[in-house]
C-alpha cells in the first residue's frame, strides 16, 4: 500500500486528539505488513510529538499481557494496523480503549463502525471486488504472474462523532471537511 499510509493515520489521529502523547501501537510480528507499518509509525511519531509504544501480540494470552502493559506505560491512544489478529480481536480492543478513554484508530472503516474514533485506509469492499476481478481473469485462462499488481488508489477517512463525544473530543472542522464519511 501507500508507503505514507501509516504516518498519515498517525497524523490524523493527532489532529483528532491533539492532547495525546503516548500511542500504543498493537502489531503482529508474524504479519510482515504490520512490521513495516510499525517502522513507518516509529519514524513519524517524533515529528508529531508522539512517543510510539510498540505492543507485539500473536496470541490472545499475549494480548491480555500487552493490554496491562499499555496501561502501565500510560498510553493515551491506540493504533492498530488492521492485520487479521487485531481485526479478530477488534471488539475487545475497542472495549479496552473506551474503558480507558483512549482514541483508537485503524486502517478499516469497520473499526469505526464498531466504535473506534477513526480509520484511514482503503475500502475492504473495494479490495475484495478488485480481487474478484483477478479471480475472474485467472478462471478465464490468464496466468497470475502476467497480471499487474494493483495498489489502492483511494483512501477513505472515516470519523465517529459519537465516539469523539464520549471521549470529550471536538473534531476540528478541517478534519471534518477532509472526512469521506462521518458517523453520527
Amino acid at each position: 500500500m501507500d508507503p505514507d499510509l501509516n504516518s498519515k493515520q498517525l497524523q490524523l489521529l493527532k489532529e483528532a486528539a491533539p492532547k495525546i502523547s503516548r500511542v500504543a501501537v498493537l502489531y503482529n510480528p508474524t504479519f510482515p505488513a504490520s512490521v513495516l507499518s510499525l517502522r513507518e509509525v516509529q519514524a513519524a511519531g517524533p515529528a508529531l510529538g508522539l512517543a510510539i509504544l510498540p505492543m507485539e501480540v500473536r496470541t490472545a494470552d499475549e494480548l491480555d499481557a500487552q493490554l496491562a502493559v499499555m496501561t502501565s506505560m500510560h498510553a493515551d491512544a491506540l493504533l492498530t494496523f488492521g492485520d487479521p489478529f487485531t481485526s479478530r480481536h477488534q471488539s475487545r480492543l475497542l472495549d479496552f480503549a473506551a474503558k480507558h478513554q483512549w482514541p483508537a484508530a485503524s486502517l478499516w472503516r469497520e473499526f469505526v463502525e464498531a466504535g473506534g474514533l477513526m480509520s484511514y485506509g482503503p475500502s475492504l469492499r473495494d479490495l475484495f471486488r478488485r480481487a474478484a476481478t483477478y479471480v475472474h481473469k485467472i478462471l478465464q485462462g490468464a496466468k497470475p504472474g502476467d497480471l499487474p499488481v494493483e495498489q489502492p488508489m483511494k483512501f477513505d477517512l472515516i470519523l465517529n462523532l459519537k465516539t469523539a463525544k464520549a471521549l470529550g473530543l471536538t473534531i476540528p472542522p478541517t478534519l471534518l471537511f477532509q472526512a469521506d464519511e462521518v458517523i453520527k
